[in-house]
């Protein structure tokens, strides 16, 4: 042991092939084993790349990310970024992991503000609950140069959030010129956070709010655990739906603030959506559906106000 730490004494030759298969049987995973890899050194170029030397610094740096994901913190906190439809953010305890269901619910609210820009004027959207900003980043880009212009405004009661949005916000306005600037970040509880000229001007509300039931927290898997609990975990709506509290006060609030037609887009989990759907009209939202995400579950809940 002593002469293995001789300075004198050369160290061994490791390539990226070797360090990779190395992580792979000790993760499990060919993926992770990869990702983590290259996330140090970066792509292998061409068919020699396995063959690449690793000096001794980046693989300390490398197992150093290896010893947290075994440590069971998540494989995305570990990268400190994950892609997100067309984006790739920066993530990190402060915010949630960007999901595929949400992913989902950026997908069907273009498709209403499709609907919404036939009238022809520039629209105002508000993502409730920003997190990493996935959702109002998304929109910003993926209407990037589109008339009528779309405002984006994004609001979350976390400060720590909303640090890792405007991080994010800076590095979609390097991809999507104009994009960054028709994003506007704002510290609040839901629509508290928002100008009061707003109130009846909002075309479109979307929002991913926390639906995980109180009870249901201790059986998540522990890496779900390792997120933000407040953005994952609310209390039981006033029907005793679990989980639906903070949903009512997306659904109730948007009544208030949408401009007529306006439109609420909203993720849910399965088991809320007929209290949801419900929900909905009593508010005086019409044309209300909700859309299955790709494993078949119902999760988005669309509410069409018109007077």
């Amino acid at each position: 042991m002593g002469r293995d730490r001789d300075p004198g004494r050369p160290r061994p030759v490791v390539t990226r092939g070797e360090v990779t298969a190395a992580l792979v049987a000790r993760l499990g995973s060919a993926a992770e084993a990869r990702w983590l890899v290259e996330d140090v050194l970066g792509p292998p170029i061409g068919r020699a790349g396995a063959g690449e030397t690793v000096p001794e610094p980046l693989r300390q740096s490398i197992e150093a990310k290896v010893q947290r994901r075994q440590g069971g913190e998540p494989l995305q906190y570990v990268l400190g970024c994950w892609a997100f439809r067309t984006l790739d953010l920066l993530v990190d305890p402060r915010v949630l992991i960007p999901r595929p269901e949400t992913e989902q619910v950026v997908e069907v609210a273009l498709g209403v503000l499709g609907q919404l820009a036939a009238r022809g004027d520039d629209l105002v959207v508000c993502d409730l609950g920003t997190g990493s900003g996935a959702i109002a980043l998304s929109i910003a880009a993926e209407t990037a140069g589109d008339s009528p212009t779309v405002l984006v405004w994004a609001t979350d009661r976390e400060p720590g959030a909303l640090e890792v949005a405007a991080l994010n916000r800076d590095r979609v306005g390097m991809v999507y010129p104009g994009a960054a600037e028709r994003v506007r970040l704002r510290r609040g509880e839901w629509f508290a956070a928002l100008p009061a000229s707003l109130n009846g001007g909002i075309d479109l509300v979307v929002s991913n709010p926390p639906y995980v039931a109180v009870h249901e927290w201790a059986d998540l898997d522990p890496e779900v655990q390792a997120e933000p609990r407040s953005a994952l975990v609310a209390g039981d709506g006033v029907n005793g739906t679990p989980g639906l509290a903070d949903v009512e006060q997306v659904l109730t609030g948007a009544a208030l603030w949408l401009a007529r037609p306006g439109a609420v887009v909203i993720e849910i989990a399965p088991h809320q959506a007929p209290a949801a759907d419900a929900l909905a009209h009593r508010l005086g939202f019409t044309d209300v559906r909700v859309t299955a995400d790709l494993a078949g579950r119902d999760r988005v809940l669309v509410g069409w106000v018109h007077r």
